[in-house]
């Protein structure tokens, strides 16, 4: 059973960075496409990134794009979120998500995840 743990977020500045991590204390992740969500206050959860099983492939929303970078180690069985000049819109609890898809078809459609973190909330200020 996979459990996935995010880790990392907390407050920081605007134009700042931050890294979130997501570990499995259950499976492994290297047979999922793993990704990242966010969900701000009052709105619906929305995509941010996505990353192949082989880590070759990444998707971005064009919120991000250029700014966060998806990464995993398989050999740590850990995905990564680096973010980098970050906006007070980029408010948001974020979350790890392991799919037995393709990791295009996370950036599609986040109803068909199969296992998602509880979160961490990262607030940046202005």
């Amino acid at each position: 059973q996979v459990q996935l743990v995010e880790s990392g977020g907390g407050l920081v500045q605007a134009g700042g960075s931050q890294r979130l991590s997501c570990a499995s204390s259950g499976g492994t992740l290297r047979t999922y496409a793993m990704g990242w969500f966010r969900q701000a206050p009052g709105k619906e959860r929305e995509f941010v990134a996505s990353v192949a099983r082989s880590g070759i492939s990444t998707y971005y929303a064009d919120s991000v794009k250029g700014r966060f970078t998806i990464s995993r180690d398989n050999a740590k069985n850990t995905v990564y979120l680096q973010m980098n000049s970050l906006k007070p819109e980029d408010t948001a609890i974020y979350y790890c998500a392991a799919d037995s898809r393709v990791a295009r078809a996370m950036a599609a459609d986040g109803d068909g995840v199969d296992y998602w973190g509880k979160g961490t909330l990262v607030t940046v200020s202005s």
